[in-house]
């Protein structure tokens, strides 16, 4: 399916300014400009072009949700393997509204998702989600795209830790999630765990088979008290029972962009990365800076944001720095699937209570207990997806 484009580079230009104007009210002017400026800085980069024509016709990561009931792509109960955290319908989710939303790019239209395709094109091929659980989150949004296209077909799962594998047996096709939320190595010694910032060949070993690799990190760099996932970090041959998380995340990034640089073929391998998933704790986030709301997260929520005259900012704007600069310093830079932005307008698309990790005193305490970190599947991580095979194929 081939994306609707415009072809002439001066009507496209025209498009773009009547398009700003329309939606200066809904969008701020810097999560425009951001998105453009990240669509340009890496197309000299791909190896081949998103887009059939001019790529600058078209800002990927910036637009607007719009109502599709065609949506969602497949649902719950057709793919088991959603893990319950992700599983909202299964918990109890009332509502189903929040399916229903397609993700509009600015002056084009993406391609439709369509799971043979995908599996032709990627046959005899390993695609590997490496990260945390919004990693894990996206891998398996695609098993179940992929599979509602490919019913009656063969499949395996193998589930390991760190890594976990789903097969398309009559294809060949391989889609793995690697565990490693800081990407770089975590070792124990005498009992500690060290975070080796310098270091990310243990993890590394494992990943450079792959024929398309995408990478996610952030969250578990903020984490503190018993959601810390180290007791030391160690670089430069010092350890260190804390330091600044942003310098600790870009120390880690650093090791990471490096080791793509020298041990990925990049003749062979498609390298990917996840930009920061955003959460939605803080109501005044969607409320014009409320300091006083009805709602203390993102429980109750069941539509995209709309009417707000900016994006929020959101709770990793420095680490969003870090991850573009790495990025664009990096030899071969990868491909910054960007949904940042577009993702922070869907505050209703978290599993909120409604989450098979949860006990019923937990759910009787939305204010405390809820999820407003992971995505509800099928949901946003299916657009993730949309994405993702726009930026593989075309």
């Amino acid at each position: 399916m081939a994306l609707l484009l415009l072809h002439s580079q001066s009507s496209c230009s025209l498009l773009v300014v009547l398009w700003l104007v329309l939606v200066q009210t809904h969008m701020g002017w810097s999560a425009i400009i951001m998105s453009l400026k990240n669509h340009h800085s890496h197309q000299h980069h791909r190896r081949q072009p998103m887009f059939q024509t001019n790529q600058s016709t078209c800002a990927l990561f910036a637009g607007t949700w719009v109502r599709d009931d065609s949506y969602p792509f497949y649902q719950s109960s057709d793919c088991p393997l959603i893990d319950a955290e992700f599983n909202c319908q299964m918990y109890g989710r009332p509502d189903t509204d929040y399916l229903k939303y397609r993700w509009r790019p600015l002056n084009c239209e993406l391609p439709r998702f369509n799971g043979i395709e995908f599996l032709l094109k990627m046959r005899g091929k390993t695609v590997m989600f490496v990260g945390d659980s919004l990693g894990r989150n996206q891998w398996e949004s695609l098993i179940c795209m992929v599979s509602a296209s490919a019913r009656g077909a063969l499949t395996q799962m193998i589930r390991g830790d760190p890594l976990s594998t789903f097969k398309f047996l009559d294809y060949g096709v391989s889609l793995s999630f690697y565990r490693a939320p800081y990407l770089v190595d975590i070792d124990v010694a005498q009992g500690k765990r060290i975070l080796r910032l310098d270091d990310i060949s243990g993890n590394g070993n494992s990943w450079l088979n792959a024929d398309v690799l995408s990478f996610n990190t952030g969250h578990w760099w903020t984490h503190k008290g018993s959601l810390q996932g180290w007791d030391y970090m160690e670089t430069g041959g010092q350890y260190y029972q804390d330091m600044d998380r942003v310098a600790a995340l870009e120390k880690g990034l650093s090791t990471w962009a490096n080791w793509v640089d020298a041990n990925v073929d990049r003749t062979r391998t498609r390298v990917f990365f996840l930009s920061i998933s955003p959460t939605h704790y803080n109501p005044s986030e969607w409320n014009a800076g409320a300091t006083t709301t009805t709602t203390k997260n993102c429980y109750g929520e069941t539509a995209p944001m709309s009417g707000v005259s900016m994006y929020p900012v959101g709770a990793y704007p420095e680490q969003m720095r870090v991850v573009d600069t790495i990025i664009r310093d990096m030899q071969s830079p990868a491909y910054l699937l960007d949904i940042t932005m577009l993702s922070e307008l869907r505050k209703d698309g978290h599993p909120s209570i409604y989450s098979g990790d949860l006990s019923p005193e937990q759910r009787s305490n939305p204010a405390r207990s809820a999820d407003c970190s992971h995505w509800c599947l099928p949901g946003l991580p299916d657009t993730w997806n949309q994405l993702f095979y726009a930026a593989l194929f075309f």
